[in-house]
C-alpha cells in the first residue's frame, strides 16, 4: 500500500516535470527547468544575425548588381529584386506549414540552411565566371530561387522556435517571449549592419565573388551554432496539417448551410422543452457567425466533416487576424522602395564623406543603427514605463505597435516625395547650367549629398522595427498552438506581399502613366529622367488610406490573449 502510494507520488513528480507537448531533439519528453528558456533563445538570436547576413548582404546590393553587371534596366532590376525577395518571405508560409503539420522547427531550420547554403554556392561560382550570356541568367536564377527557398524554410521555421521555448502561462514567461520577439529584431539588424558595411565594401571593391562567398560561409557557420543549442531546445510536437483543420471547418459550414437551405423537409420539434433544448444549444455552440453551422447541423454531417467546437473556434481566431494581416502588405510595399529605388537614387548622388566614399547599398546601415539602439531603448525603458503608466503586462498592446509602424510609413512616403523632387531639382540646374548633359549619365554625382536619402531610411526602419516585431507576437500570441509557427510565418508573407504589390505597382503606373502616348514615370534607363516622385507621392496616399483601413478592424479585434 505504501509502495504503491510512493509509486504514484513519484509518477505525478514526473509528470509535473515534462512539458506536456514538447520534447527534446532526441524525441525525448522535454523537462522543465532544463529545456526551454532565455539561454536555448539566445542559439536562436545568434543563429539569425549569421542567417539575416548572408541573405541581405545579396539582397541589399542585388539590383545594382543586376543593372550593372547583367545588364537589367533599372525598373527591370527592381522587378527582379522584387520577385526574388517576395518569393523568399512567401515560402515562409511553407516552412511554417511543415513544422506545424509534419516536422519540428528544429529539422525544418537545419534543412533549409542546406538549401540556401546550395543556392549561394551557386550564386558565387556564377559571380566568378562575370558572363551576361542567357546561359548566366539561368544560373543567376537559379541560385536566386534556391536561396529564396532556403530563406523561407528558415523565417517560417526560426522565430516560432525561438519563442516555443518560453512558459506561455506565467508572466515571466510572457514577458520573455516578448523581449525575445524584440530582440530577434535586434539580432536581424547586427546581420544586416555587417551585410550592408563589409560585405558591400567587399562586393563593390574586390568583387562579387567575395560577398556570395562571405554570405555562403556564414550560413555555413549559422549551422554549427543552431546545433550547439540542441540539448536545450525544447521542440513542439508536430499535431498535423493545420490547412486541413481550416478546409475541413470550412466546407461543413458551407455544407450545413446548403443543406439547410435547400431542405424541403419541415424540422418540428415533437416537444417545447426540445424545442428550446436545442435554441439553448444552438446558442451556446457559436456567437452567430456562419461557421457555427458546423456546430449546430453536427449531427447531420457526414462522419469526415464533423467537428469539434475546439476546432471550429481556432479557424475563427485565424479568420480574425486576416484583416490585420491585409493592412500590413502596404507598409511593406513602401519597405520594398529600399531595396529598389532609393540604392539607384543614391548611386547618382555624392556618395562621399569626407575622403571616404559610401557604396549606395550601404545606406541600408542608417535605419539598421537606429534600430539596433531603438529595440534595446524600447525593451529597457519605454516598455517598462508603458507598462506602470498602463498597469497591464503588455505596457502596450501588438496591434498598437502595429499602427505606430504604420503611420511611420506614411510619412516615410512623403519625405521620400520631398528629397526626389529636391534631388530632381538638382539634375534639372546641374543640366542647364553645364554644357554636359549629366542628367544621361550615372557617371557624375550629382552635387547633393546621399544623406538626404537616409531620411526615408530611418523612417521606414523605424516602422519595420514596431510592424515587424508587432505582428511576430500578435500572430503567434493569437494564433492557436496548433498552427503557431504557420500563423507567425504570415508577418513574412506579408513581406512577400508587398514586394509582389511594389512590382505590379510599378507597371500599373507605367501602363496608366503611357497612355496616349505619353512617357511612363518609371520606364527608361536613366533614373533622372523617372518622375519618382510622383509615384512616392502616391504611395503615401495609398498607406494614409490603408491605415484608416487598419483602424477600422484593430478598433474591432478582441484579444484572446492577455492583452488590454
Amino acid at each position: 500500500m505504501i509502495m504503491s502510494l510512493e509509486i504514484q507520488q513519484m509518477d505525478e513528480a514526473n509528470r509535473l516535470s515534462v512539458w506536456n507537448g514538447y520534447v527534446d531533439w532526441r524525441n525525448r519528453p522535454a523537462l522543465r527547468g532544463y529545456h526551454g528558456g532565455m539561454l536555448a533563445a539566445s542559439f536562436v538570436l545568434v543563429v539569425e544575425v549569421l542567417e539575416n547576413l548572408a541573405f541581405l548582404a545579396n539582397a541589399s546590393n542585388l539590383v545594382l548588381y543586376l543593372s550593372t553587371k547583367m545588364g537589367f534596366s533599372p525598373s527591370g532590376a527592381a522587378n527582379a529584386v522584387t520577385a526574388f525577395m517576395g518569393t523568399a518571405f512567401f515560402l515562409a508560409l511553407l516552412g511554417g506549414f511543415l513544422a506545424d503539420a509534419f516536422f519540428t522547427t528544429f529539422h525544418i531550420y537545419l534543412v533549409s540552411a542546406a538549401i540556401e547554403f546550395l543556392g549561394l554556392l551557386v550564386l558565387t561560382v556564377q559571380a566568378h565566371e562575370h558572363s551576361t550570356e542567357p546561359w548566366a541568367r539561368v544560373v543567376l536564377y537559379v541560385g536566386l530561387y534556391l536561396v529564396a527557398l532556403g530563406v523561407g524554410g528558415i523565417k517560417g521555421s526560426l522565430p516560432p522556435h525561438g519563442a516555443e521555448q518560453f512558459d506561455e502561462t506565467t508572466p515571466t514567461g510572457r514577458r520573455q517571449r516578448s523581449f525575445f520577439f524584440n530582440y530577434f529584431i535586434f539580432s536581424l539588424s547586427c546581420g544586416a549592419l555587417i551585410a550592408v558595411t563589409v560585405v558591400v565594401w567587399l562586393e563593390d571593391n574586390k568583387g562579387w565573388s567575395y560577398g556570395f562567398g562571405v554570405s555562403t560561409a556564414a550560413i555555413l557557420i549559422s549551422v554549427p551554432v543552431f546545433l550547439a543549442g540542441s540539448r536545450f531546445y525544447r521542440l513542439k510536437v508536430p499535431s498535423g496539417s493545420p490547412i486541413t483543420t481550416m478546409f475541413k471547418v470550412l466546407t461543413a459550414a458551407l455544407y450545413a448551410t446548403y443543406k439547410k437551405r435547400t431542405s424541403r423537409n419541415v424540422v418540428t420539434c415533437h416537444t417545447r422543452n426540445e424545442c428550446n433544448d436545442n435554441i439553448a444549444k444552438g446558442n451556446a455552440e457559436g456567437d452567430g457567425s456562419f461557421l457555427d453551422e458546423a456546430l449546430r447541423e453536427r449531427e447531420s454531417l457526414p462522419g469526415r466533416l464533423r467537428c469539434t467546437e475546439e476546432q471550429v473556434k481556432d479557424v475563427k481566431i485565424v479568420i480574425k487576424t486576416l484583416p490585420i494581416f491585409m493592412s500590413t502588405i502596404m507598409l511593406n510595399c513602401c519597405l520594398a522602395q529600399l531595396s529598389t529605388f532609393s540604392i539607384q537614387q543614391a548611386s547618382t548622388m555624392n556618395t562621399k564623406l569626407g575622403s571616404f566614399t559610401v557604396p549606395p547599398a550601404a545606406l541600408p546601415v542608417f535605419p539598421v543603427v537606429f534600430t539596433m539602439i531603438l529595440a534595446p531603448t524600447y525593451n529597457h525603458l519605454l516598455l517598462p514605463l508603458a507598462r506602470k503608466t498602463t498597469k497591464t503586462e503588455t505596457g502596450v498592446t501588438h496591434l498598437q505597435r502595429i499602427g505606430t509602424g504604420l503611420v511611420l510609413s506614411v510619412v516615410a512616403m512623403a519625405v521620400a516625395a520631398l528629397v526626389e523632387t529636391k534631388r530632381k531639382l538638382v539634375v534639372k540646374e546641374v543640366t542647364c547650367c553645364s554644357s554636359n548633359n549629366v542628367s544621361s549619365s550615372y557617371s557624375s554625382p550629382l552635387p547633393i549629398t546621399f544623406l538626404w536619402i537616409a531620411l526615408q531610411y530611418v523612417f521606414l526602419g523605424s516602422a519595420d522595427l514596431f510592424t515587424l516585431a508587432g505582428m511576430m507576437e500578435f500572430f503567434f500570441t493569437e494564433a492557436p498552438s496548433t498552427m503557431r509557427s504557420l500563423a507567425t510565418s504570415l508577418s513574412w508573407t506579408s513581406l512577400a506581399m508587398g514586394y509582389y504589390l511594389s512590382s505590379v505597382l510599378v507597371s500599373a503606373v507605367n501602363f496608366v502613366t503611357g497612355l496616349n502616348q505619353h512617357n511612363p514615370w518609371l520606364l527608361g534607363k536613366n533614373l533622372n529622367e523617372y518622375h519618382l516622385e510622383r509615384f512616392y507621392w502616391l504611395m503615401c496616399v495609398l498607406s494614409g488610406i490603408n491605415f484608416l483601413h487598419y483602424l477600422f478592424w484593430a478598433r474591432r479585434y478582441a484579444y484572446r490573449s492577455n492583452q488590454s
